[in-house]
């Protein structure tokens, strides 16, 4: 198989060591570059089983992480129920100079909600509430307009299925209408039969917006979390023009195959870096990883491993 991404390093760049409160496990980080700074968002589980968000920041994006000594992101009982039992796997959108949206999962008794906050500065946030209801999580939003209207990325479950479908809102990040079917989970025995998410936040290319998603498969008895590409449309994200259908990334060295859950990767976020896009994600559930891929190459498997063209654009939409 073609080897796109590199992983940064001998093993994690963050674990639960890292940490002050010394959790179980450091996981899917939503990341942003604020001036010349990489900040992470990982997900913190406490040896409760509670998940928060915490702040992680680097000058070089691989080492010397500071992590802030209080969550950005907690359970906060009675104002936000919906939240009772944690806040889960961030995924952050520069919206214009200064500030940025984060999509995060809010888990309660009644199941995983899609939630979005505010941040200027990512040492305070502005919540917005529950704005999808369970059970929903995976979200994440474009950083820009199309024909004056917000989309957002989600993943419902419908009927036991769990597809990348997409809502839109005009005028502010609350109401959010006019769903549609993105990408589907394709079933049988593909890699990404048993079910999809989106990953890292829609990154925009000179051939379109390229979506990096996680999809799982059934084997044995557990599923196994790997990475696929889609390329969307750059005027209006809502089409795919192509979809890999081998997996990019999947679970190989021990820190990823091993863990809380193992054969594991999963993201949240990615940066670009010139022609560079840099992976942060988590391993086994535990740690978090660093992979480099160069965005050419990322087209380029894209392009090779197409199937839509293959099989016919409305099939292979619908599967």
């Amino acid at each position: 198989m073609q080897e796109v991404f590199r992983r940064v390093g001998g093993g994690p760049i963050l674990t639960p060591d890292d940490i002050p409160l010394k959790p179980i496990a450091v996981l899917n980080p939503g990341v942003a570059m604020v001036k010349d700074e990489t900040v992470l968002l990982i997900r913190v589980e406490d040896r409760q089983g509670i998940s928060e968000i915490r702040v992680a920041r680097s000058a070089n994006g691989v080492d010397n992480w500071k992590v802030a000594d209080r969550p950005l992101l907690e359970p906060d009982l009675p104002d936000y129920p919906y939240e009772e039992w944690g806040c889960e796997d961030a995924r952050v959108t520069q919206m214009g100079p200064g500030q940025w949206i984060i999509a995060y999962t809010a888990v309660s008794r009644y199941g995983p909600a899609v939630a979005l906050a505010v941040t200027r500065d990512f040492d305070t946030v502005e919540r917005l509430g529950i704005v999808l209801s369970p059970t929903n999580k995976d979200a994440t939003l474009f950083p820009e307009r199309f024909n004056e209207k917000w989309i957002m990325l989600h993943r419902p479950v419908t009927g036991g299925q769990e597809h990348i479908w997409h809502a839109s809102a005009e005028g502010d990040f609350i109401h959010w209408s006019r769903p549609g079917l993105l990408l589907p989970e394709r079933g049988g025995p593909w890699w990404d039969g048993l079910r999809i998410g989106c990953g890292a936040q829609p990154l925009k290319t000179e051939e379109g917006w390229l979506l990096i998603f996680h999809g799982a498969k059934e084997m044995g008895d557990r599923p196994v979390y790997r990475l696929g590409l889609a390329l969307l449309d750059r005027d209006d994200p809502r089409r795919v023009l192509q979809r890999a259908s081998e997996w990019v990334f999947g679970p190989e060295t021990e820190y990823e195959q091993r863990g809380l859950v193992p054969d594991v990767v999963y993201t949240c976020g990615a940066t670009c870096h010139g022609d560079e896009i840099w992976l942060y994600y988590g391993a086994a559930d535990t740690v978090i990883g660093l992979a480099v891929a160069k965005v050419s190459d990322l087209l380029d498997f894209v392009h090779k491993h197409d199937f839509i063209s293959r099989i016919g654009r409305d099939k292979g939409m619908v599967q």
